[in-house]
C-alpha cells in the first residue's frame, strides 16, 4: 500500500491540531478510549462540544516548552493509502522546526483561518515548501463556518495564494475551503457550501498522485561505514556500507571514487539476505570494488559517466535556526550525508522577504527563522548535486561547534541552477 508523508502549516490558531483530530476521528483512526479522554477533558473545560484539538496537544505542550524536536508525528491509514502527518507548530519562534517537519513530505497542508486571511506566517511556510520541493500544496481555508461559508471569502483568498504561489514557482496548489471543528470537507464533503464542487481533504489525500522524492537517474553512493572482517576466512574482504542515495547500481559498473577521483567497477552487491544484481535508493547494501583502493567513511561512490560537482565552494539557500545572527565570516560544523567539514560563510547574497518574496540584496546578517543565499567555503571538498534533482545530496546541516546545536539547514544551489 502506498504511504503519504504530509506536513500541516500554518499560522498560531489557524487550526492545525482540530483538522488532525478531525481527520483521525472521522477516518475511525483513533481508539475508543482515547475519544473517551478527549471528550472528559473536553467537560473538564467547559466545552459543549468534543474538541478534538485534544488529541494533540500534550505534544504541542511539549513543543512549546521547547522540549524533543518540536514536531509531533501521527500515523492513520484508510483502505486506499497510509499516511504519516508531521504536525508542525504555528509561532513563529517555531518555522525552523517546520523545516524539520516538510523535509520529507510529498505534500504539504497549509491552513489559513478564513477571518484572517493570508498572514505573513503563511506567506513564510508556502516559501519554505517551495524550497524544500515539496510538489503538492494544498490551501486549507478553514473556519468557514463563521464567514457563514462565503465562497467569496475564499475565492479572495485562494486568488492572494495563487499569486504568492506564481511567485514561488510552486507546481501545484489544491484549495479546499472546510470546517475542522464542524468536520465540513474533511472527511465527508459538505452541504453547506454547495457552490465548492472538488473533493473533500482525505479525499485529495488519497487520491493525489504520488512522485518519489528520491532521484532514479544519478547514481550516488555516500559510503558510512568501512567493513574489514578481522577473521582468517575474510582476510582479504574490504566492503562499503551505506545508504543508495540516487540512481541504480549493478554489479559491473564503471564507478568513481570522490572527492579523490579515483575509478574503478562494482564487483558485488550485497544486503543482509546476500548477493542482489541491483542496488537504488533508500536501499541500504554493502559495495564491493574491484580494485583496493583508499575508500573511508564521507566519500562517496557515484556513475562514472553521470558525477555530482565537487568543489569546496557552495552556493546554498540556508534556513537559520539560531537566536545568534549569521554573519560573514562566521565557522561552523557543516555536515553532508556522511561526510563532515569546517565552513566559512563567506557572504551572505541575499535575504527573502516573505512579505513581498522579494530578495533584499547583501544583508548584514540572517537572523533566526530567515531564509537566505549564502556562499560558504568549507575545509574539504563535497560531492553535491543541486537539491532539485536531489535532495540527500543537495542539502546539509550547519552545526554550531561550540555546542554542537544545529543553527541551520541549507539546500545546494548548483551553478547551472
Amino acid at each position: 500500500m502506498e504511504m503519504l508523508r504530509f506536513a500541516t502549516a500554518g499560522s498560531v490558531d489557524d487550526g492545525k491540531s482540530t483538522l488532525i483530530g478531525r481527520l483521525l476521528h472521522d477516518s475511525k483512526a483513533i481508539f475508543e478510549d482515547q475519544l473517551e479522554a478527549v471528550e472528559r477533558s473536553s467537560a473538564q473545560r467547559g466545552h459543549d462540544y468534543v474538541n478534538l484539538a485534544l488529541l494533540t496537544d500534550g505534544l504541542r505542550a511539549e513543543r512549546e516548552q521547547g522540549i524533543t524536536i518540536d514536531v509531533a508525528y501521527r500515523y492513520f491509514a484508510t483502505p486506499r493509502r497510509k499516511f504519516i502527518i508531521a504536525d508542525t507548530p504555528g509561532h513563529v519562534q517555531y518555522t525552523r522546526n517546520m523545516v524539520t517537519g516538510a523535509s520529507t513530505a510529498d505534500l504539504a497542508v497549509i491552513l489559513v483561518d478564513a477571518r484572517k486571511g493570508l498572514l505573513e506566517q503563511s506567506r513564510r511556510h508556502a516559501s519554505i515548501a517551495s524550497l524544500l520541493g515539496i510538489p503538492h500544496l494544498v490551501l486549507a481555508v478553514n473556519k468557514m463556518d463563521l464567514v457563514r461559508w462565503d465562497e467569496v471569502r475564499f475565492k479572495t483568498i485562494v486568488g492572494d495564494f495563487e499569486s504568492v504561489a506564481a511567485r514561488l514557482q510552486v507546481v501545484e496548489t489544491t484549495a479546499i475551503p472546510m470546517s475542522a471543528l464542524l468536520g465540513d470537507n474533511v472527511v465527508e464533503r459538505s452541504t453547506h457550501m454547495p457552490w465548492y464542487d472538488g473533493p473533500a481533504l482525505l479525499e485529495h489525500l488519497e487520491t493525489v498522485e504520488l512522485e518519489s522524492s528520491h532521484d532514479f537517474e544519478r547514481p550516488r553512493f555516500p559510503v558510512q561505514y568501512v567493513i574489514r572482517p578481522l577473521t582468517a576466512d575474510h582476510h582479504d574482504y574490504r566492503g562499503y556500507a551505506g545508504q543508495v542515495a540516487g540512481g541504480v547500481f549493478h554489479p559491473g559498473d564503471a564507478v568513481v571514487v570522490l572527492p579523490s577521483g579515483q575509478p574503478s567497477t562494482i564487483a558485488s552487491i550485497e544486503t543482509l539476505d546476500g548477493l542482489v544484481d541491483r542496488a537504488y535508493a533508500p536501499m541500504s547494501v554493502t559495495i564491493r570494488l574491484t580494485d583496493d583502493l583508499d575508500v573511508s567513511r564521507g566519500d562517496m561512490i557515484a556513475a562514472a559517466d553521470d558525477l555530482p560537482v565537487v568543489s569546496q565552494e557552495l552556493e546554498a539557500v540556508v534556513c537559520w535556526f539560531s537566536d545568534r545572527p549569521l554573519v560573514p565570516g562566521a565557522t561552523y560544523a557543516l555536515k553532508h550525508t556522511t561526510r563532515a567539514a569546517r565552513a566559512v560563510v563567506q557572504k551572505i547574497e541575499h535575504r527573502l522577504d516573505v512579505n513581498t518574496l522579494e530578495p533584499e540584496l547583501a544583508p548584514a546578517e540572517l537572523a533566526v527563522n530567515d531564509i537566505g543565499r549564502v556562499s560558504i567555503r568549507t575545509s574539504t571538498p563535497l560531492a553535491v548535486d543541486d537539491y532539485g534533482t536531489n535532495r540527500a545530496t543537495g542539502s546539509f546541516i550547519l552545526i554550531d561547534e561550540a555546542t554542537n546545536v544545529t543553527v541551520g539547514a541549507g539546500l545546494v544551489v548548483c551553478p547551472s541552477h
